[in-house]
């Protein structure tokens, strides 16, 4: 199949990071940002009732994490000059392990981390970025809903795993260039984001997020990630994502919708209840699957440390099967931040 990227018009997208759980404006997958119905009294809550104690073992874990990859950072970025490290320097990144168990698939665990490195000193280069997550996934630039584990999928997500690393440069505040490799130096990759943020009222946000994307031994793609949301309350909250993916690899456009309710609730705890479609165009079975999705998130220690447990019936269907299967799924997720 010829490239077909250019069907998505570049016309704007959210600029939010990927989502870190149920209440994120999910549309990247670089960074956690808030839900649009953030109980904000709960976050400060959580913040200002921190105890200080001494430390324990997860705390030291996690801060030896942090002193390792500072450390390496502050190596790095004095080859390119004289700035001190503090100068803008900044370290950010998570750790996460994920356990499911899905009733046509069976069961699985996986572990994903990313990390993201501001170097005062080349600044002017953007900055560096490592992880290991899905490579599908990571070079399309899935946005969170609509990746493997949010979906409680587990078949071949082992073998799809992938050591990653890049440098990302932002243009401007809404346009963002990053390349990089993927499991070897000779599988590389690239990616240009634009996104657009739209604030129709204080309750009503629309964005839209195009990357377009080029790998080494598939060629030329693109994403086109929407979403909307609508704040009823300060707690309550209703959001619609689509995604859209086409390149060489795929027959016709992939795509994938979510339509969900989410709740937030005092001391960062969110919780949500989604219905979410996704197939593909140019198959014989155009949606290959369907379900409803309910999740639980909150912190296990701080407010840096967090669980997430998933609950989903699914009714799938392949190209050969005659008619449409039922599977149940269930998930549970810690995350650390750093």
């Amino acid at each position: 199949m010829r490239p077909c990227f250019l069907l998505f018009p570049l016309i704007g997208y959210v600029a939010v990071a990927p989502a870190a759980g149920p209440g994120d404006l999910a549309l990247s997958a670089d960074a956690a940002a808030p839900p649009l119905a953030v109980n904000m009294q709960g976050a400060s809550t959580a913040a200002a009732g921190t105890p200080i104690e001494e430390e324990g073992v997860m705390e030291q874990g996690r801060r030896g994490v942090r002193a390792i990859t500072e450390g390496v950072a502050r190596t790095v970025d004095g080859w390119f000059g004289d700035v001190p490290f503090e100068e803008g320097g900044k370290v950010s990144g998570s750790v996460r392990f994920d356990f499911l168990a899905r009733q046509d698939e069976g069961l699985e665990n996986n572990f994903r981390f990313r990390v993201r490195v501001d170097l005062p000193n080349v600044k002017r280069l953007g900055y560096i970025f490592i992880g290991q997550d899905n490579e599908q996934e990571e070079i399309t630039d899935q946005p969170e809903t609509f990746r493997r584990q949010h979906q409680l999928l587990t078949e071949s997500r082992r073998d799809d795993q992938s050591f990653f690393a890049g440098v990302g440069y932002a243009l401007r505040e809404f346009l963002e260039f990053r390349a990089g490799f993927r499991g070897g130096v000779d599988d590389v990759y690239a990616q240009a984001r634009y996104k657009k943020l739209w604030r129709f009222s204080d309750r009503d946000v629309f964005g839209l997020r195009e990357t377009i994307f080029w790998r080494s031994d598939d060629g030329f793609g693109s994403t086109l990630a929407l979403n909307y949301d609508h704040a009823y309350s300060p707690s309550w909250s209703f959001r619609w994502q689509a995604v859209g993916t086409i390149s060489e690899e795929t027959s016709g456009l992939r795509w994938g919708n979510s339509f969900g309710m989410f709740k937030a609730y005092p001391n960062l705890r969110e919780s949500a209840l989604e219905v979410l479609v996704n197939g593909e165009t140019d198959r014989r079975v155009g949606v290959g699957e369907y379900g409803l999705r309910a999740t639980w998130r909150q912190p296990i220690y701080r407010d840096w440390t967090f669980i997430e447990l998933s609950v989903g019936h699914f009714w799938p269907q392949d190209d050969d099967d005659p008619e449409r299967r039922r599977s149940w799924a269930a998930g549970a997720m810690v995350e650390a931040l750093f």
